[in-house]
């Protein structure tokens, strides 16, 4: 049985190899997929292998999507508002749940805008590499492909997504394993 070491050793040759002509984007995307159950050993890991990629020439930038979930629901505009909704109603998670999602994705400054702001800071740099972290935070509000599909032609430098779920077949993946299968990747994906 692969390890995440093992994975992540092939995820580092196809980085270097770069994207075969196959795949329908040339975009360097990969996703390193990994089992929900290991979420914690890759945060350990992660570390090891920033360290390695560095090592190996590469200029490491991450983007935590969690560390980006919290400020923008700590600066969010309706802030006072959804709050004083929660008091009210605290136990009505769906509706919660949708207006943090909104969050996220609409207004002035959203995750999606920052992920774009990030590609482009680094566009032109060569031997820069973007980490995209904590992905699981995104549950349940969206999901990742979501804002990779928006982002088309924005990926200049080789960026990969930490990703807990499952692959099945070459192209599918279900986020944390229980998300219905989703085949709108553009990328490139290693699991065990």
């Amino acid at each position: 049985m692969p390890t995440l070491n093992t994975d992540f050793d092939e995820l580092i040759r196809k980085i270097d190899a770069g994207r075969a002509f196959s795949h329908t984007s040339f975009e360097p995307i990969y996703y390193l997929v990994f089992s929900p159950n290991n979420i914690l050993e890759v945060k350990r890991q992660l570390p090891a292998w920033e360290a390695r990629l560095n090592n190996n020439g590469w200029d490491v930038k991450k983007f935590s999507v969690a560390e980006h979930i919290s400020e923008l629901f700590l600066n969010a505009p309706m802030r006072s508002i959804e709050l004083e909704a929660d008091r009210k109603k605290p136990l009505d998670w769906k509706r919660t749940t949708e207006s943090l999602g909104e969050d996220l994705m609409n207004g002035e400054d959203h995750l999606q805008k920052r992920l774009e702001s990030t590609l482009a800071k680094f566009e032109g740099h060569n031997k820069v590499i973007l980490l995209v972290t904590d992905i699981e935070t995104l549950h349940p509000y969206l999901r990742i492909g979501a804002i990779e599909a928006q982002l088309q032609g924005k990926f200049s430098i080789p960026t990969v997504f930490f990703y807990p779920g499952t692959r099945h077949g070459r192209t599918n993946l279900r986020f944390l394993g229980f998300y219905p299968e989703d085949c709108n990747y553009r990328s490139v994906h290693v699991c065990g």
